[in-house]
């Protein structure tokens, strides 16, 4: 029975997670209201890398599904939560409220027109003041985007954007702006 529920399941929205109880459940609500607002159907998957702040909890009292993930870092916490997901489509995005998870249907029709990536771009959409170091902003994330976009042949502007949605069946990319 549940493999018939974990079909029905169209996005992940995963967030991995190192005590980030401060913001941790305003991302957990704006994605939880995001799917009912938009009637997808979803769920809200949390990597948590070994919180002791009560973030566990957290996403837990606010319908988060928590996946503990016991290899330290990063990129564990988000491979791990990925793994668990069960939604055809997922996305991504770090749990410090960064990024607007109540403003994911951009990212939901390109991929349900059939892209494999759709990936924020944070230059066109604006980066609030001090939001990046001087250095990052003129000088490394562009020329690594523009190293990125010349290698492969790819039309993402901010290669650095922590929101990216992915579907593993398709060729297309597509950044918004």
């Amino acid at each position: 029975m549940d493999h018939v529920r974990d079909q029905e399941i169209e996005l992940s929205i995963v967030m991995p997670c190192l005590n980030e109880a401060e913001t941790l459940g305003i991302c957990v609500d704006k994605a939880q209201k995001f799917l009912s607002e938009y009637n997808v159907n979803g769920e809200v998957v949390i990597g948590d890398n070994g919180s002791t702040d009560g973030s566990q909890e957290i996403a837990l009292s606010k319908g988060a599904r928590v996946v503990n993930i016991p290899f330290k870092g990063y990129g564990h916490a988000l491979m791990g939560a990925i793994e668990a997901s069960k939604g055809k489509f997922i996305i991504m995005g770090d749990s410090d409220d960064s990024y607007d998870f109540s403003a994911l249907m951009p990212f939901v029709v390109k991929l349900r027109e059939g892209y494999d990536l759709v990936m924020g771009n944070r230059f066109k959409g604006g980066i609030r003041k001090n939001a990046m170091p001087f250095l990052h902003y003129y000088l490394g994330n562009p020329v690594i985007s523009f190293i990125g976009r010349l290698f492969f042949s790819s039309k993402i502007g901010d290669f650095y954007c922590g929101l990216i949605t992915h579907w593993l069946f398709t060729q297309q990319e597509w950044s918004l702006p």
